[in-house]
């Protein structure tokens, strides 16, 4: 097998590529004599080169038009690659198999009609992805970590005039199209008065679009502090680090908090599904209704998840 090209598919948002990362850590174990590349989204690649993990990250265009799909058949044709991973495994991931036509064509695991390591079976898209892509790559003899190793992903968070230990993170926003998935942000002032209460400063994060949600939460708590469209990812991970504690909402900057290892609670209702977080102190607060979690629930949450 040494000295194959290996092509791994990774599409989808900030969250789904940090739920892959122990995916990617054991495909990077398994061929590490090979030359690995992924392929992902524009705004994920500077991430993904950043970990050190890949020889090569390709970046897919993600359009629609006939030259789009021009542009990612060439990347996947002139790849020369043996076996692709396709752990997007989507409906758009699996006419790229059809793009290697007239052939020859690479081993391929996924979904697609003709690969060569089907992975299809009843309820696949609502299993929990870590779970997902165990048993995708289970054939391969690949076990995939408990924990995925972010050390990688840091920074120097002094600027912020936050003491460790002192703070503690809320995530109160969601993709745009699913507002849904966010617990309220009245629940978060709550939450942050609480937090104030116990001497720990509030840091509502999130993209700057979330500043209203931070404006919501500093009416019911004016001590929280605002730094919505003010950090990075590697800046949320440091902060995320030296936090007492991360609660948000299904995400992806609490994906990340999670995985880069902070005491971190999900808050879900039914709108998730499937519903998971990975990460070593990583904690889930589900209920069929965001009606049903107040915010001392969330705070006794957060106890828990510091262990």
């Amino acid at each position: 097998m040494t000295g194959r090209r290996i092509l791994i598919i990774k599409l989808g948002a900030l969250g789904d590529f940090f739920l892959a990362q122990t995916a990617f850590a054991a495909l990077r174990a398994l061929h590490r004599d090979d030359h690995l590349a992924l392929l992902t989204l524009p705004s994920l690649a500077p991430l993904a080169r950043l970990s050190g993990l890949f020889d090569a990250v390709l970046e897919d265009p993600r359009g629609r038009t006939i030259g789009d799909w021009r542009r990612v058949r060439r990347l996947l044709r002139g790849g020369g690659f043996d076996r692709v991973y396709d752990l997007q495994a989507q409906s758009r991931t699996d006419r790229y198999h059809l793009l290697f036509f007239p052939g020859p064509w690479p081993e391929w695991s996924g979904t697609a009609s003709f690969a060569s390591h089907p992975d299809r079976y009843p309820g696949r898209r609502k299993t929990p992805v870590v779970e997902r892509y165990a048993r995708q790559l289970a054939p391969f003899s690949v076990v995939l970590a408990e924990h995925a190793d972010l050390s990688w992903l840091d920074a120097d968070t002094s600027a912020y005039g936050l003491a460790q230990g002192a703070y503690a993170l809320l995530i109160p926003g969601s993709s745009p199209g699913r507002p849904d998935k966010r617990w309220p942000a009245a629940s978060y002032g709550e939450l942050a008065r609480l937090l104030a209460a116990r001497g720990l400063t509030p840091v509502v994060v999130g993209g700057p679009a979330e500043a209203p949600l931070a404006a919501a939460i500093r009416q019911v708590c004016g001590q929280a502090v605002d730094l919505t469209g003010r950090t990075d990812i590697s800046q949320l991970a440091g902060l995320a680090r030296r936090a007492w504690g991360v609660a948000g909402n299904d995400t992806g900057p609490t994906h990340v908090a999670a995985a880069a290892g902070a005491a971190t609670v999900g808050i879900f209702c039914d709108a998730s599904n499937p519903i998971h977080l990975s990460g070593p102190r990583a904690a889930i607060l589900h209920r069929s209704s965001f009606d049903e979690i107040d915010a001392a629930l969330t705070l006794s949450a957060m106890e828990q998840a510091r262990g």
